[in-house]
């Protein structure tokens, strides 16, 4: 399947299935990361493939077992590697420093780690616009989203206002998440 790479979202999900397909070093990843890239928004911050792939995926360093899925795409793409067990030091070595979707099971420790790290991202935003009317001219979406869904669970419908007037109004109303948040927060506010 063939994705279209414009913001994070996209991002992650050609990641995603780049290493479902196949669990892969960051070697492999970042050539065809690089030509996917080229239809980003203009707006739109994109993290270097490495962050991406420490908030969102898990790598083999080697010491435990081998994980099911590089196990799996080993032993199915490599003739000498089949029949070994997950604990063989030959597949090992193998599978070390391969990316890998994590298991459901650990995605909520990936989960909270990605939003800490938006959150600060957001905190950023709060405070480069603090004191003066600049819009914000390049920013992360998805830490946008991420920081009205925590500001709305604390009703801070402040921050909300203040961040979303200072987006460009094409961003705002393309993102239906993001107005839904702006003017929900804006009639809390009474504006």
């Amino acid at each position: 399947m063939s994705w279209l790479i414009t913001d994070e979202t996209s991002a992650i999900e050609w990641i995603r299935q780049q290493l479902l397909n196949k669990p892969q070093t960051r070697q492999d990843l970042h050539p065809n990361f690089m030509k996917e890239i080229q239809h980003i928004a203009k707006h739109e911050i994109l993290p270097e493939l490495d962050a991406l792939l420490e908030q969102n995926f898990l790598i083999y360093e080697g010491k435990e077992e081998v994980p099911s899925q590089i196990h799996g795409y080993l032993s199915s793409n490599y003739k000498d590697l089949r029949g070994l067990q997950k604990t063989d030091s030959k597949l090992k070595e193998k599978a070390k420093n391969r990316w890998y979707v994590p298991d459901p099971n650990k995605q909520a420790d990936l989960e909270r780690l990605r939003e800490k790290s938006l959150l600060r991202e957001f905190d950023s935003y709060k405070t480069e616009i603090e004191g003066n009317k600049k819009k914000l001219k390049q920013f992360r979406t998805e830490a946008i989203r991420t920081g009205f869904k925590k500001a709305w669970s604390e009703k801070d419908y402040e921050a909300i206002v203040n961040i979303g007037e200072r987006l460009p109004e094409k961003v705002l109303q393309e993102d239906d998440k993001l107005l839904m948040y702006f003017d929900n927060a804006q009639i809390r506010l009474g504006v």
